[in-house]
């Protein structure tokens, strides 16, 4: 909630729905942000209308905000832009009609601040949890050089397309994750209930039993008088691992490098970093943004440490006069092809262009690496399921299948 100062203290401010009667005694309607219904009515009379009904907005809980909401409110509000439908009106449609009540707080939040005078790219930087720096740098951009529409189409489309290539590498990620979480459970339960029922049978033989079986019933002993050591070491060390990852930079940096030298994987995400990269470098450029200027949001926008450091390397020599070519290549982390791109974009002057191309080649080189891992990955998961589950299958079945043999 936006905070303003008064008399010294900071008052909360809030949305106020309005009704009333303008100097023509035209019932009027509208919303209004400030401290209380008192300085509702005065900024109200000052403008000439006469106040019959103030009250006091409240807006449910709702979910939380995610990408895909602020990616489908640029779009929506590009297209009534570019409809020619007034900016305040076109927040009130996309305000009132979203499904999820926090965002349309939001948006009813950004529209109290545009009416009161503020500029679209001042209002968005007051909430910086959803609008990054280059999505308020590509606005204030429009809206100096009058091209706001056009900016914000080109917001959505680059908004659409990174939160694709990122669902992309996540369903990658995540099928092969999960195949393995479910194939430990069932270990697990065939290890603490399944195997003991079998070990009491087999006490009764009388007999040696097979290595393989002797080694699973240790196996199951262990499982069964230690399991909460297991499972509770296993959820803390991937708890803290993830924290870890969250607050420290240095293990992010070792984490993004060591995606990047995963095999297979690892290739996948290189390519989708690069496709952001140049992307996010073509939109900047394109919208008019300074190449050096650009380049701080470049880095981060590209999800990767080692990315960052290489942009914020190139970003230093750019300043200094070397051309971004040149730059890229000393940076050493961008495929040959990439800075060929880059050099000829500079020397025919379309370097928006020629990065827009280079992301659509590894966006879609994306998308076909995605598709083959996921054609790869289903076979080579059923051979570890069927290889640890069959083995142990096997293991407790052996001393059945040599009694049937001496008998």
């Amino acid at each position: 909630m936006a905070l303003s100062r008064g008399a010294g203290n900071q008052v909360k401010e809030s949305v106020f729905a309005w009704e009333g009667k303008d100097k023509t005694g035209k019932t009027v309607r509208g919303e209004l942000r400030a401290g209380g219904e008192a300085v509702v009515n005065v900024t109200l009379r000052r403008q000439g209308i006469m106040v019959t009904k103030v009250r006091k907005k409240v807006y449910r809980s709702g979910k939380k905000v995610t990408d895909k909401d602020i990616t489908l409110f640029t779009r929506q509000l590009a297209t009534m832009m570019k409809a020619g439908v007034p900016l305040l009106q076109s927040f009130d449609i996309v305000g009132k009609g979203h499904a999820n009540p926090s965002v349309s707080k939001l948006v009813m939040d950004l529209r109290a601040d545009i009416e009161t005078g503020t500029s679209l790219n001042q209002a968005f930087r007051k909430f910086p949890l959803y609008f990054d720096p280059l999505f308020c740098n590509l606005v204030g951009a429009g809206e100096q050089a009058g091209i706001l529409e056009d900016l914000l189409t080109r917001l959505a489309i680059y908004k659409e397309k990174t939160i694709a290539i990122k669902s992309k590498i996540k369903s990658a990620l995540t099928y092969p994750v999960s195949i393995l979480a479910v194939a430990f459970l069932v270990t697990a339960v065939i290890m603490i209930w399944v195997v003991p029922a079998f070990k009491e049978v087999f006490t009764s033989f009388g007999a040696n039993l097979p290595a393989p079986t002797l080694f699973v019933m240790a196996l199951s002993e262990f499982f069964v008088k230690w399991w909460y050591i297991i499972f509770g070491g296993l959820f803390a060390a991937i708890y803290f691992f993830f924290r870890a990852w969250q607050r420290s930079l240095q293990m992010q940096r070792f984490m993004d490098k060591l995606l990047l030298r995963l095999p297979v994987f690892g290739e996948v995400i290189r390519k989708a970093t690069i496709a952001r990269w140049t992307r996010t470098l073509s939109t900047m450029f394109a919208a008019g943004v300074p190449l050096v200027e650009s380049l701080d949001s470049v880095g981060g926008a590209a999800g990767n440490a080692v990315y960052l450091d290489a942009t914020r390397k190139i970003q230093t020599e750019v300043s200094t006069g070397t051309s971004l070519t040149v730059a890229m290549q000393n940076a050493d982390v961008f495929p040959n092809m990439v800075t060929q791109m880059v050099s000829i974009g500079e020397e025919s002057g379309s370097l928006d262009a020629m990065l827009g191309k280079v992301a659509d080649f590894y966006e879609d080189e994306v998308d076909e690496a995605v598709a083959s891992l996921s054609a790869l990955m289903e076979p080579a998961i059923m051979v570890i399921l069927g290889v640890l589950i069959g083995g142990l299958v096997v293991a407790m079945y052996l001393p059945i299948f040599k009694l049937g043999a001496v008998v």
